[in-house]
């Protein structure tokens, strides 16, 4: 995949999680932190990161349990130790963090 291609897949990704922690009931902010880096910060002032890496063609989440990587499959993004994906992953981390029970989709 080209560096182009791999950018557009991992935006249109990042803007669909923000998207979906906006619709959801998660207490949480989502901001815009740079070019591929969304911030999502929790009242307990706890965050969670996710960006894209380019050199890697991953995209990277950073939560207070522990670091993720996605690889887009040709389908999904999937954690490349897990096998999880993206959306499923990061509802189990928001909800974590957040202490509340939320599904991003």
């Amino acid at each position: 995949m080209t560096e182009s291609e791999f950018s557009n897949l991992a935006d249109a990704a990042l803007d669909r999680v923000m998207r979906a922690l906006e619709e959801s009931a998660a207490d949480c902010d989502c901001s815009v932190k740079g070019e591929g880096v969304l911030e999502i910060e929790f009242a307990d002032a706890t965050r969670i990161v996710v960006n894209r890496h380019t050199a890697a063609q991953e995209i990277w989440v950073a939560a207070k349990s522990g670091g993720h990587h996605f690889r887009w499959s040709g389908a999904a993004w999937l954690d490349t130790r897990s096998g999880d994906e993206l959306f499923a992953a990061l509802s189990k981390l928001v909800s974590a963090q957040s202490g509340q029970a939320v599904l991003l989709r």
